[in-house]
């Protein structure tokens, strides 16, 4: 017999097979709108996005190179995402100011700072060969 406490679950948990994919789909998509309606810097780096990724692709290097290029814009978003997704949470607890909280941002931001670093080294090297 399990002796484990009961610990609820959020009633979402239990979607399975394609009715899960559909929700999750559903779930990243709003957020992606929401990540494009509310934060400045995702919109701006999205739009760097598509300007990057085409260029990438009609860029005269191998597969790879255009892969690499590519993964180091598409990181950025990802790692911004998340920064978003940080800060809301913070916010949500709290606005006051404290200390935990700035730091949680800052690095939330640095995370972001490498991210965009990672493209230029990319793309330097890639392009410098």
């Amino acid at each position: 017999m399990n002796n484990e406490p009961l610990v609820e679950e959020s009633p979402f948990k239990g979607q399975t097979g394609l009715r899960r994919i559909w929700n999750a789909l559903n779930y990243s998509i709003s957020g992606l709108r929401a990540a494009y309606r509310n934060e400045d810097a995702f919109r701006q780096e999205a739009w760097l996005a598509a300007l990057l990724i085409p260029i990438a692709l009609l860029m005269p290097v191998a597969g790879l190179a255009k892969a690499i290029m590519i993964g180091s814009v598409l990181l950025v978003l990802v790692v911004e995402l998340l920064n978003s997704a940080v800060e809301a949470a913070i916010d949500r607890i709290s606005l006051d100011h404290h200390r935990l909280s700035k730091r949680a941002k800052d690095i939330g931001s640095a995370a972001v700072l490498i991210a965009l670093i990672n493209v230029l080294v990319c793309w330097a090297l890639v392009l410098i060969g």
